[in-house]
């Protein structure tokens, strides 16, 4: 099991200039045709040429080049300043997209040297938020924001609101990336609210991406797939090669935290495929940071250090303190995977170097932390304390999730060797609650939905573009054609019409059934999940140390062996479907032991199995029954300490395996009273839907119920459950 995660990568959309409604490639077109038409060498044309060159910058940086040196060498010929000033604006710009980043500062400066000489505050404050993103973009936050705010107060001083959103959604990045998550969302609706009323789709794309990475590194994973195919789907719309890029690499983010590791991949590849966003040097070290991480994830820590090296080449060559601290933390734990703990050590200390300057916050307790598992597995664990104690303070701070529940299971394994076990057990208590809520059963299948709504949305939207282009062709063909060859040709339509409806509906049952497969995997998860409660292990393990404490030898020997005994057969029969009935009868029975073992005074427990059962033969799905037993144990007998009793009997009749758990506790009413709980228990809940679906495999009727025995006059409560099986031929 992975105790590590590497950080993950994002891009954010620069915007200086409000869009308008029109589509990238109609917008170009239509200036196309301008300057073909506007002819005459004056400052109009230069504009035409500037205009061209913004509406190229992202998607192809070569023709954007190319048409602002066309611009600045009208302007000179013309003597036009605050057209060169532009031009240089648009290479600045331009570059900055290539992550020429050196260049793009020269011509900045050019561009805000001409706008000073003829006093335009207006073009200093698009070159000043410029230069914050590209400053944003090598990983000086500080300087990043200094230049943002300086924009924003020269057009708040000159009343100009368009490029408002701009510098608000650009100063909520740096929030992001500084873990102030709340400041950052609250610039991001600002700065959306405005590109919406102004129908800004560039400017909603990158608004929708920026709250996603939010939403990730917060672990609310379905709000951030949500709003990635927000924004994937306006990218598409309007042709935005770089948009899609983002928005494909920000869902294989997501699919990566999740540990779906090749459903990332086929985003992260199917991003790479864009080749307009390759010409970005920035865009590649993402990509390749990304897919060395997914490697890692898994294990292949050879394979994932030939990425890393890649990007931190790169990112030291254009000076990308970013992305470097992301690779050195990448590859750290490569090296920290393949035991070379000098280099991992290295490679942390220096990405927490950069981070601690940059305030990185994400990147920087990626570093404390594995700069504290080198410690740790060192065995310098004082250092390794130290270390892990930043990196769950800053978590916490910030509100990391991830981390927080990194942080606290690395501490529950020093706190051990520290021998420090209250501590240890407090820290596993932390780590399983957080760990629970990122992985719990609604997101996994919210998650689910949305994919699958976004998916169903786009063939239906297909569906209608094919109908819609049938029907213009049938209104076309139908004025040529006599009623005879018309009729032939509407039959023809219909076939069509109906194999495209046909086509839909084959389409949403494959939907449904994927998503069917889906819902039982997250079942079988949160089955092995709810196994056996830390509290009982924990509860194991510290009678287990006052038995050694007290010097209660063959106890603690006899104690410590049923334990071991039982953890064998659970992990055993949960690596299985289907176990036979006696295996499942020994975890029950060993279960039950080490429960009486502490209980005082111990839990009266009977098992009988008819006589018609050979347990040898029968065949049934593992862990059915214990769950019962353990509800049983911790809230059937909540104020009654004598007389309690469990009874599990087995019975076959009428081809039906029937197993009932009888307590003579308070009552499955009078418990949910004192507990405050108006739903059925985990337990239930997941067994329920487990044996709707057992059934469909074993062919065999599955059910549960569960009834207060007041209704029989007696005391407690009774659980039925009809067992799927299977039975082994002699």
């Amino acid at each position: 099991m992975k105790i590590i995660n590497t950080s993950i990568v994002y891009l954010v959309c620069f915007l200086s200039f409000s869009t308008t409604v029109l589509s990238q490639n109609k917008k170009i077109d239509s200036l196309k045709n301008e300057l073909k038409i506007y002819t005459k060498r004056d400052t109009v044309r230069v504009k035409i040429l500037n205009h061209l060159a913004y509406y190229n910058f992202r998607n192809n940086p070569s023709q954007s080049l190319a048409y602002a040196e066309q611009a600045g060498k009208l302007a000179d010929e013309i003597k036009s300043i605050k057209g060169k000033a532009r031009s240089f604006y648009m290479k600045g710009i331009t570059h900055m997209e290539l992550a020429n980043f050196e260049v793009a500062i020269e011509n900045y400066e050019k561009a805000i040297e001409l706008y000073d000489s003829i006093d335009d505050l207006k073009g200093i404050a698009g070159c000043n938020n410029a230069l914050g993103v590209l400053h944003k973009y090598r990983g000086n936050l500080k300087l990043a924001m200094g230049y943002h705010k300086k924009a924003l107060e020269i057009d708040q001083k000159l009343g100009i609101e368009k490029n408002v959103p701009s510098y608000l959604h650009n100063m909520g990045s740096i929030y992001s990336d500084t873990g102030k998550y709340e400041e950052a969302l609250i610039n991001f609706k600002k700065a959306l609210k405005k590109y919406t009323s102004s129908n800004n789709e560039y400017g909603m794309l990158s608004c929708w991406n920026s709250m996603a990475i939010v939403y990730q590194e917060q672990g609310n994973y379905p709000l951030a797939i949500e709003y990635n195919n927000k924004s994937l789907e306006i990218a598409k719309n309007s042709n935005d090669a770089i948009g899609v890029f983002q928005a494909l690499n920000n869902i294989g983010n997501v699919y990566r935290q999740q540990e779906f590791y090749d459903k990332a991949l086929g985003f992260y590849n199917e991003a790479l495929g864009i080749q307009q966003a390759n010409q970005n040097i920035k865009n590649i070290t993402a990509i390749k940071n990304n897919m060395g991480g997914i490697y890692l994830d898994k294990g292949e820590f050879t394979r994932a250090i030939p990425y890393f090296n890649e990007v931190i080449i790169l990112s030291r060559k254009i000076k990308d303190n970013e992305h470097l601290a992301i690779s050195l933390n990448g590859i750290g734990y490569a090296y920290l995977g393949l035991k070379k703990y000098s280099e991992a050590l290295t490679s942390f200390q220096e990405a927490n170097k950069i981070t601690y300057v940059s305030q990185m916050q994400y990147e920087l307790i990626e570093s404390y932390m594995g700069i504290a598992q080198v410690y740790f597995d060192t065995k310098k664990y004082d250092l390794a304390l130290v270390n892990t104690k930043k990196g769950a303070q800053l978590a916490k701070k910030y509100k990391l999730l991830i981390f927080q529940r990194n942080a606290y299971a690395l501490l529950y394994k020093i706190n051990n060797k520290l021998e420090k076990h209250e501590n240890a057990y407090i820290n596993h208590k932390k780590f399983k609650t957080l760990n629970d809520s990122l992985f719990n059963r609604d997101s996994l299948q919210k998650i689910t939905e949305i994919e699958y709504e976004y998916k169903y949305k786009n063939e239906l939207a297909s569906a209608e573009k094919r109908e819609l282009r049938l029907t213009q062709t049938v209104k076309t063909t139908t004025n040529d054609l006599e009623k005879s060859q018309r009729n032939s040709f509407i039959a023809i339509i219909i076939i069509l019409l109906i194999s495209i409806i046909s086509g839909s509906i084959i389409f949403f049952l494959k939907l449904r059934h994927v998503n069917a497969k889906n819902q039982n995997i997250l079942i079988e998860q949160k089955l092995l999940r709810s196994q056996m409660t830390p509290h009982f292990i924990f509860n194991s393990l510290s009678v287990l140390q006052g038995m050694i404490l007290d010097k209660k030898e063959e106890t603690s020997i006899s104690y410590l062996s049923k334990f071991s005994k039982l953890l064998r057969i659970i992990l055993e029969n949960s690596r299985h479907k289907i176990v036979t009935l006696s295996a499942e009868l020994e975890a029950i029975d060993n279960y039950m032991a080490l429960q009486n073992l502490d209980a005082n005074p111990p839990y009266e427990y009977k098992l009988s199995v008819d006589a018609v059962i050979n347990p040898n033969l029968f065949k049934i799905p593992p862990m059915l029954i214990q769950p019962f037993i353990e509800n049983a144990i911790e809230h059937a007998f909540v104020h009654q300490k004598e007389n309690r009793e469990i009874i599990v009997q087995l019975t076959f009749k009428e081809k039906k395996l029937i197993c009932t758990i009888a307590d003579n506790g308070i009552g499955i009413d009078t418990n949910f009273k004192i507990s405050g709980k108006n739903k059925n228990s985990l337990a239930t809940v997941i067994t329920s839907e487990r044996l709707a679906m057992l059934s469909k495999d074993f062919k065999v009727k599955g059910s549960i119920a569960i009834e207060n025995k007041k209704v029989f006059g007696e005391q407690g409560t009774l659980v039925t459950l009809v067992i799927p099986y299977k039975i082994e031929s002699v």
